[in-house]
């Protein structure tokens, strides 16, 4: 394998690009297609398909390469299955305590949350995946039309699109 630091076949250099790239990926991956194991699974294939091919892709296009790898995978995975979106636990909530709370409220506070997640859950995918990105994962508009291949525009329009179907809905986000 090669000393130069600034190779992807340099295992520092490929350690520290994992760590800072595999959990967006996955998050991406999990956004997309609904599966968080699935979604971790292929993180590891397309980490390891980086791997192999180490010598062929430089470091400065190794995020492309994983991302183009992952999403062709994961339509492959969803072709031979449909997926339901099952993040429930996902989406953080916020912790109650339960002394200061009334029951009603908590109550409340669940059948809220269920009707924003089942909202989501109905979001047509590239909605829900920007939705999620900007709101769990704290993205820009400019970062997740980077991850998605399309124009920041693109991404503004699906976040109103997103925004305006929750609202009617379930009301104001």
């Amino acid at each position: 394998m090669s000393d130069d630091k600034n190779s992807t076949c340099n295992e520092q250099a490929f350690d520290q690009f994992f760590k800072s790239h595999s959990k967006l990926l996955r998050n991406y991956l999990y956004y997309k297609f609904g599966d968080l194991d699935q979604a971790e699974d292929i993180v590891q294939d397309a980490f390891i398909k980086l791997w192999n091919n180490c010598a062929k892709v430089s470091l400065d296009k190794a995020k492309s390469y994983v991302y183009t790898i992952a999403t062709n995978l994961g339509i492959s995975n969803a072709r031979h299955q449909k997926v339901k979106f099952k993040y429930q636990n996902y989406i953080t909530q916020r912790k109650s305590d339960v002394h200061h709370e009334s029951p009603e409220f908590i109550a409340l506070e669940k059948e809220y949350m269920d009707k924003l997640k089942n909202a989501i859950a109905q979001l047509p995918e590239r909605q829900r995946e920007v939705f999620l990105l900007s709101r769990i994962d704290k993205k820009t508009y400019k970062e997740i039309a980077e991850l998605s291949g399309v124009s920041v525009k693109a991404i503004e329009k699906l976040m109103h699109k997103a925004l305006l179907t929750l609202r009617k809905k379930i009301g104001n986000i």
